[in-house]
């Protein structure tokens, strides 16, 4: 890979460490300061509900927008946001309600991070090589995520669990570092001037709704997305309060999670091209929803087995297929409308994390932890029945991007989108399922 995305994945891989230090710090935070289980619930939703207000329009900004520019912005709020939290504690001010707000800012600015981000890959490397690419993204990612917990818990017995958000704020810096130094600068786009805001989400939305695979993905990620928040939120609740677990204990166990997303990452190019993209996504899936079940029979001692073997082969399910279909996603659709292809999903899928949180946490404090463990893991494993229903069932490959079925962009205006251009891309090389969830 080119020097260029070799930046890039420096900047989110220390962005990644970083924040999945946070994703264990955050919510244990939370709990010293007698936060309840439903409202550990609600910081998790607090972080996703932007996407709810703001993820349309964001993905048509961010098509009008150098995205580079505005994933730089989005570094310096989220690093700001965050070194305010330690702040707070120092002067004697830290409150939930400041956990909540900082959530809600940390989640704006990933819309828009996250769009761009998504928009800005296609844009350093080659389309037959997103795949490789993105595999390689998260591959950095999930490496991190098997330091960051474990960091997290030592931090947090030692030095305070505030203190990881220092550490989360600098790798913030480091990413903005990285992207400065990138040379590559983006092709302008040509509607942006021609087009109206209400026209551009709308393209964005006929696109995703036009086509009948990003429409049933879109679907189940949100479904799965639900499921997946669902028991996610209240983990850290459940491995403090009913395994009784210490801090640095719960950031090993966390850790399990991101060695299996790493080996999901590594595997995910040879899936694809040993199952087909279409099957090997399919089976992730499959494997990942059968696994979620093992994770509410957790115990003390060797109880917990389960837990690290459901946990390892949910996460390294989810990933490969992120890896797959995100990658055949990229390539498939016009780079004009990238970001709006992305929001537009992501408005979906990610309104549903909210929820998730949200649920989650409500039902955590109404029947107890471990009985909502059962039934959002249950969820996870119906979900998958919309992807056996879904036009992928029976074929090996995703179609190529000339055979996009979506409606292109600026039709009212009498456009044409280049085809012979994005019929280039190899599908057996292209491919993965963009619904996660945790901050960025």
């Amino acid at each position: 890979m080119n020097r260029d995305f070799r930046l890039l994945w420096t900047g989110e891989t220390t962005s990644a460490f970083g924040s999945s230090i946070t994703s264990v710090a955050l919510p244990l935070i939370a709990v010293a300061l007698h936060a309840d289980t439903f409202v550990v619930g609600l910081l998790t939703a607090a972080a996703w509900l932007p996407w709810l207000v703001i993820g349309l329009p964001a993905g048509a900004w961010v098509d009008r927008l150098p995205r580079r520019t505005v994933m730089l912005v989005c570094d310096a709020v989220m690093a700001s946001a965050y070194v305010s939290i330690p702040a707070a504690q120092f002067l004697g001010l830290l409150t939930v309600a400041q956990l909540l707000v900082v959530a809600l800012l940390v989640g704006a600015s990933t819309v828009f991070f996250s769009t761009a981000y998504r928009s800005y890959l296609p844009a350093l490397v080659e389309k037959p090589d997103l795949v490789p690419a993105n595999a390689r993204m998260q591959a950095g990612q999930s490496a991190a995520q098997v330091l960051g917990p474990g960091a997290a818990g030592v931090i947090g017995q030692f030095l305070g669990l505030v203190t990881g958000l220092v550490f989360d704020a600098v790798s913030f810096v480091v990413s903005a570092v990285c992207l400065l130094s990138i040379r590559t600068r983006e092709p302008r786009s040509d509607t942006k001037d021609r087009l109206s805001l209400r026209t551009q989400i709308a393209d964005g939305l006929r696109f995703v709704a036009g086509d009948r695979i990003l429409l049933m993905f879109t679907v189940y990620g949100a479904a799965s997305n639900l499921a997946l928040t669902g028991y996610q939120a209240i983990e850290p609740v459940f491995l403090l309060r009913d395994i009784g677990l210490d801090p640095a204990a719960i950031g090993v166990l966390f850790m399990v999670g991101g060695i299996g997303g790493l080996l999901g990452a590594t595997l995910a190019v040879r899936i694809s091209r040993r199952l087909g993209t279409a099957r090997g996504v399919l089976a992730c899936q499959l494997g990942a929803a059968a696994a979620g079940l093992l994770i509410p029979l957790a115990g003390k001692g060797f109880g917990l087995i389960p837990y690290v073997v459901g946990t390892f082969l949910v996460v390294a399910g989810v990933v490969a297929s992120n890896v797959i279909f995100s990658g055949w996603r990229q390539g498939y659709c016009p780079p004009e409308l990238l970001g709006r292809m992305a929001a537009s999903g992501s408005v979906v899928g990610y309104s549903t994390i909210a929820l998730g949180g949200l649920l989650g946490g409500a039902l955590g404090s109404a029947i107890g932890v471990r009985p909502t463990l059962w039934v959002m893991t249950a969820l996870l494993a119906l979900s998958v029945t919309i992807l056996l229903a879904s036009p992928i069932r029976g074929r090996r490959d995703f179609p190529s991007a000339g055979d996009a079925h979506g409606p292109q962009p600026g039709d009212e205006l009498g456009r044409a989108v280049d085809r012979d251009d994005r019929a280039e891309v190899q599908v057996v090389e292209v491919t993965g399922a963009d619904h996660q969830a945790g901050v960025r």
